[in-house]
């Protein structure tokens, strides 16, 4: 899919080519039948034909509407995971008892720690947010469908690299180990924060509020988890991809007689131009179709919001944002913080 942040009308005609190259075609053969080979029977009322496209527009206008919904609440819940992370952080750092300056050491050295778990738990998340379903788009394929390339970062590298660096020798086996890699992170997290309570390092209450925070995270965990591992009802967007065919196969059919006898008045008054009249059917012709094809490819395009399609929410800039926030929350050395990621083309993932 060629879709680009910025969306000039040139991109939509790039990323669209082919079907209009294709539309072309259609339009073209049929009236050569119609036109040239005198093949008159090849045509189909007007009405029925608009009633059709208007139940299409209505079942398109739906999917767009379903899979928008599923765009706009993946956002959300990533908007939801910035606010707490930064919120998480900044608690953890001022919470802790200061009996003495000797502590301080100590404690940034635990804010540290704290900081480089939730980092790996922002890049497990965003993984296993790009993990292949079935009813995904294969990335190597539709790579090569493109006009240009963009980045995936996922793809790039594996998890176990990227976290390694975060996480102690024993807390990364422990994390690689299991099934639901983020789950295992916020565990470790909790169970760091219960025992800086029992070492009496942070306050009791703190302990409260860092709980609802990590049950803040999981829940916002779990409703992406819902969107990725829930495809978007297939009968809806084959239903519709079916009704945009069939009436794309009778638009032509329609609309060519209705330019024929438009033609045959024109020619009343000027026989040259009315002669050759039928033949505008064709930009007219492609153009409805064209707008028809492209509602759909754009609801098909939003279904997946994680796939990892230039079209979908870009949580590996988000997760790269927060990281580069809460390192700077924690006053870490700006040689140790990671550059935002390369977006080839203006494409965000």
């Amino acid at each position: 899919m060629y879709v680009l942040r910025r969306f000039p009308f040139k991109n939509v005609l790039i990323w669209t080519k082919k079907e209009i190259l294709f539309f072309f075609i259609l339009s073209t053969s049929i009236t050569i039948l119609f036109e040239l080979l005198n093949i008159k029977w090849l045509q189909v009322p007007l009405t029925p034909v608009g009633l059709i496209g208007t139940a299409v527009a209505f079942m398109i206008g739906f999917q767009n509407n379903a899979a928008y919904d599923r765009i706009w609440e993946a956002r959300k819940i990533w908007g939801g995971i910035v606010n707490t992370s930064r919120t998480l952080i900044i608690t953890v750092r001022d919470s802790f008892y200061l009996h003495n300056p000797e502590n301080k050491k100590d404690e940034k050295e635990i804010l540290k720690m704290i900081t480089n778990r939730h980092i790996a738990w922002l890049t497990a998340l965003r993984y296993a947010m790009r993990t292949k379903k079935t009813w995904e788009a294969s990335y190597e394929k539709l790579s090569k469908k493109e006009a240009f390339q963009y980045n995936v970062p996922e793809y790039n590298s594996p998890l176990e690299k990227e976290i390694e660096d975060y996480l102690s020798k024993e807390e990364l086996e422990y994390v690689m180990s299991n099934d639901n890699k983020p789950n295992a992170i916020i565990g470790l997290q909790s169970k760091h924060f219960r025992k800086l309570t029992d070492e009496k390092k942070i306050w009791d209450f703190t302990l409260l509020n860092l709980q609802q925070m990590l049950q803040e995270l999981t829940a916002l965990q779990g409703k992406s988890e819902r969107i990725k591992n829930f495809p978007y009802p297939k009968q809806y967007g084959s239903i519709g991809y079916h009704f945009v065919h069939i009436f794309m196969w009778l638009l032509p059919m329609a609309i060519i007689p209705s330019f024929a006898n438009m033609g045959l008045d024109i020619a009343e008054t000027n026989p040259f131009i009315g002669r050759y009249f039928v033949w505008l059917n064709i930009p007219f012709t492609v153009v409805v179709i064209w707008v028809f094809n492209t509602m759909l490819r754009v609801g098909l395009a939003g279904e997946n919001p994680f796939e990892g399609s230039p079209n979908d929410v870009p949580i590996s800039n988000i997760a790269r944002g927060i990281t580069r926030d809460i390192l700077q929350l924690v006053e870490e050395d700006s040689k140790n913080i990671p550059e935002p990621f390369e977006n080839k083309n203006d494409i965000q993932m």
